[in-house]
């Protein structure tokens, strides 16, 4: 047995952040999510969903308003039932903490019965959305700079829910800066380590709670479906991936992490058997002389035939697609003797034709 680090790397795409106004109203409508937590952030969304994106008017007991872009206008029993507050003056203690804030703007109309507010800075952070379409409330994304968040984060304790949203908006997916990001959506902080294991520790300084109190919120959040959580043995951390997020961002169908396929994408220990039987895929190696025994290439290149499976390229497998894997100039030795590092390229074709190109590092560990 054996024990092997493997290292695979694609040139991959990071999709600009957005949330969906419908993910908002699933979110205000699962009433098993507790709302206890002061640091604003659901709210500050919530509001941010509902504001208007052209200049429209409305009419309210006779009386006809105009809304701006960034702006609504609503009953204030209806921002209470939309903020899920106990009354209304909770409701007023609310937009009063996010207007000291400078986040927002608010009066009271109506004899005290209407509520019209404004998003500061909406234009800006929206501004590519700043087009002459009907005002649809349940429809459409809009854009949350995750510098708001994290002001909001940091200003108070989070509950389950801002928990929850600070989780959907730090995720990434397919950067290459964040190692993981190709193989499915997960939660990065940006740090800019790159690495995506995230301890209790560190979150529970950023949400302003326990260790207890943040492995009680992500175990609840797993059970309710809306994340999973992948531990592994000698890190200090637990990579997050935020279930249904490719259908929601995307509208592809989601995918369940592989744990192993993730492993390999952060460089974490894997052990694989070199005596394992021959892989099912098509496995080239190059005549240049390799260290490395073809049948733990084959395991390797089933791995990465794996991975291209779950990222939506069902001809992985077929018996036409070729797997060339090559030794590079720059390799450091060869793995078993004196030196324990050496890199591969790894070339997927149908036809000749170059589809993937993967740089592979494989480090064999000592003792």
């Amino acid at each position: 047995m054996s024990t092997y680090q493997l290292e695979i790397k694609q040139v991959v795409d990071y999709p600009r952040c957005r949330v969906y106004r419908q993910f908002i109203k699933v979110l205000m409508e699962d009433r098993s999510i507790r709302m206890n937590g002061s640091s604003g952030l659901f709210y500050y969304t919530v509001l941010c969903n509902f504001a208007n994106f052209r200049t429209s008017y409305k009419r309210v007991d006779g009386i006809t308003y105009t809304v701006c872009p960034g702006e609504w206008l609503c009953k204030l029993s209806e921002m209470k039932e939309w903020l899920r507050c106990r009354s209304q003056k909770q409701t007023l203690r609310i937009l009063e903490a996010l207007q000291n804030r400078h986040l927002i703007q608010f009066s009271i109309l109506g004899h005290g019965t209407l509520i019209k507010y404004e998003i500061l800075d909406w234009r800006f952070s929206n501004r590519i959305l700043e087009h002459n379409a009907p005002c649809q409330k349940n429809t459409g994304f809009f854009f949350l700079p995750i510098s708001v968040a994290n002001e909001l984060v940091s200003s108070g304790k989070c509950g389950e829910m801002d928990a929850l949203l600070d989780l959907w908006i730090q995720t990434v997916y397919n950067d290459e800066r964040v190692e993981g990001s190709a193989v499915g959506p997960i939660v990065y902080i940006r740090n800019g380590t790159g690495n995506p294991l995230l301890s209790y520790d560190m979150l529970a300084t950023r949400w302003g709670i326990s260790k207890a109190t943040v492995s009680r919120f992500l175990k609840k959040l797993e059970l309710l479906e809306y994340i999973s959580l992948y531990h592994y043995e000698g890190t200090h951390g637990t990579v997050i991936q935020i279930r249904n997020y490719l259908s929601t961002m995307f509208e592809i169908s989601d995918v369940m992490i592989d744990k192993e396929e993730l492993a390999m994408a952060l460089n974490l220990k894997i052990s694989i058997q070199e005596e394992k039987k021959e892989s099912n895929v098509n496995v080239s190696v190059s005549k240049t002389e390799n260290s490395v025994s073809k049948s733990l290439v084959a395991q390797v290149v089933e791995k990465v035939s794996k991975i291209l499976l779950l990222q939506g390229f069902s001809c992985s497998e077929c018996n036409k697609i070729e797997y060339l894997l090559s030794p590079l100039s720059d390799c450091k030795g060869n793995i078993g003797l004196e030196k324990q590092e050496e890199r591969f390229l790894l070339i997927v074709s149908c036809f000749e034709q170059e589809l993937f190109r993967f740089d592979i590092t494989a480090r064999k560990e000592v003792g």
